[in-house]
């Protein structure tokens, strides 16, 4: 049997036994039964505030594909505003996070080529020398012949080795090794969702606060001309020093309100520019009204099995999942012998000679078999280490899952309250807003002073301070449940997967 022969039926053998990985074959998890994802249905649709503009409108929730109504747009668009569009745009072309994100993505993805490389391909490699050398007869005690003059041996060789894979081991690491790079794509996603959902709710917070600034100052402005209307009465001994005091402690509690206002305003736009990759003082942002933005009527959920599969933070936590129970494979293999073949050819001249003249003059081939016997229990410890990080993934995992089912549970009932706080709000502003109107009408008569009038449009325009907040509250939440939901996160991930190397 020729040497050619055997290296070839030992090379057919090892690859038929190549296929066998050790280990825990990997299956996603089942995604919950839940039927709904309140304890209680939900209504078909919150109440609606007519009176109210804007943010009063009805939302109706729809369980299906959130793409077939998003209509290939961005969930963002459905508020309508094309300068929230462009913040969000430059947001995810410029924001040093994402930026990160994506680099970490492409840094997971060259890890894996690199392992695959040397695992599914032999190892190659080609060495050239030149050695000038003098050897010295006489010292070896030879004095028949003189010691050669000095030479030069040139040395050409191409090395070949590669480790069969029997048991799985290499096979478990590339699995492991694909496993973190969807973490880090999701990872990707997860970070583009969350910040287009703080640039918008960033956008509803600078709205509302520019608006409860403007009415704190009608506020602060009716309390002054109040303040200035008891100073006269008390001028002609009209009213007490006590009355005039009490009004001015009351003007300057409302005063004291105004600089959290203006502070939480400045840090809310420094905040935005921030997320556009920018210094505070290097962009221009535009100012934002909730008038300018169009509250979602019709909001898309997912059906609850299918959460699972659309929050790019539990896919992650699936991914991390998956690693480790590739892991696992990979300690159990490491129990297991490992076959290495190897190989060198190459050519050795001496000086005038052509390297290869003759073909390969220099030669060898190898094989040699590992089998760990003894190494004081650390192979089978590693195993039970890895079984145990199974174990904290897939408890990780399953928290993950409980913790987004209860992000949609809660942005569900916060929609559905604040539509009601809103009706509340805005049935209060009435009744203060008429009865301003009326005091205003007995005042033209004469039949109630000045003072009257400033004190129900004072109340008047407290009523609308807390009407802008849950205004503002209907769309933060309407906001969080976009971001709950995980929706357009998806298809973020399949753009970059078709541009990914």
């Amino acid at each position: 049997m020729s040497l050619k022969f055997r290296w070839g039926l030992l090379v057919c053998a090892v690859a038929a036994l190549g296929g066998c990985a050790v280990g825990p074959d990997f299956k996603s998890p089942e995604a919950p039964a839940a039927a709904r994802y309140t304890e209680t249905p939900l209504p078909e649709q919150t109440v609606a505030i007519p009176a109210v503009t804007p943010g009063g409108a009805a939302q109706r929730f729809v369980v299906g594909e959130a793409g077939d109504l998003l209509r290939g747009e961005p969930w963002w668009s459905l508020f309508q505003n094309t300068e929230l569009n462009r913040l969000i745009e430059q947001a995810l072309a410029n924001s040093p996070t994402l930026a990160e994100a994506e680099a970490r993505l492409r840094q997971a993805q060259e890890e894996y080529a690199a392992r695959a490389g040397t695992s599914r391909y032999p190892a190659v490699d080609l060495g050239v020398s030149a050695a000038r050398q003098q050897v010295n007869v006489e010292a070896m005690g030879i004095t028949a012949i003189p010691s050669p003059p000095p030479f030069t041996l040139y040395n050409a060789s191409v090395g070949v080795s590669y480790t069969f894979d029997w048991f799985g081991a290499n096979a478990r690491a590339l699995e492991g090794l694909q496993a973190a790079t969807e973490i880090k794509l999701y990872q990707w996603e997860a970070a583009r969702l969350t910040l287009a959902a703080n640039i918008t709710a960033a956008v509803v917070r600078e709205a509302s606060l520019r608006e409860q600034i403007d009415v704190l100052d009608l506020v602060i402005e009716a309390q002054r001309r109040q303040l200035a209307i008891l100073e006269a009465r008390r001028a002609l001994g009209g009213v007490s020093d006590t009355e005039v005091q009490n009004v001015k402690s009351v003007l300057a509690d409302t005063q004291a309100r105004l600089p959290p206002l203006q502070r939480l305003l400045h840090g809310t736009r420094h905040q935005l520019a921030s997320y556009l990759g920018q210094t505070p003082g290097e962009v221009a942002l535009p100012s934002f009204r909730l008038a300018d933005l169009r509250l979602p009527e019709t909001l898309p959920l997912t059906v609850p099995s299918e959460l699972v599969r659309q929050r790019p933070d539990i896919r992650a936590a699936e991914a991390m999942l998956h690693q480790a129970s590739a892991q696992v494979g990979v300690a159990t293999a490491n129990l297991y012998p490992r076959l290495t073949l190897s190989g060198n050819f190459g050519s050795a001249v001496l000086s005038g000679e052509k390297l290869f003249a003759d073909g390969f003059n220099l030669w060898n081939l190898g094989a040699g078999v590992t089998q760990p016997l003894f190494r004081g229990g650390e192979l089978r410890a590693y195993k039970r280490a890895a079984e145990a990080a199974f174990d904290a993934a897939a408890a990780g995992y399953r928290q993950t899952v409980l913790q987004g089912f209860q992000n949609v549970a809660d942005a569900l009932r916060a929609l559905e309250t604040d539509a009601l706080a809103l009706e509340a709000r805005s049935a209060a502003a009435g009744e203060a807003r008429a009865t301003y109107r009326l005091m205003e009408a007995r005042h033209r008569l004469g039949g109630v002073d000045q003072w009257a009038v400033l004190d129900a449009e004072r109340r008047y325009l407290e009523t609308q301070l807390a009407q802008i907040q849950s205004t503002a509250d209907r769309y933060a939440d309407t906001v969080a449940l976009f971001q709950a939901m995980g929706t357009g996160a998806a298809g973020a991930a399949e753009a970059l997967n078709r541009t990914a190397p």
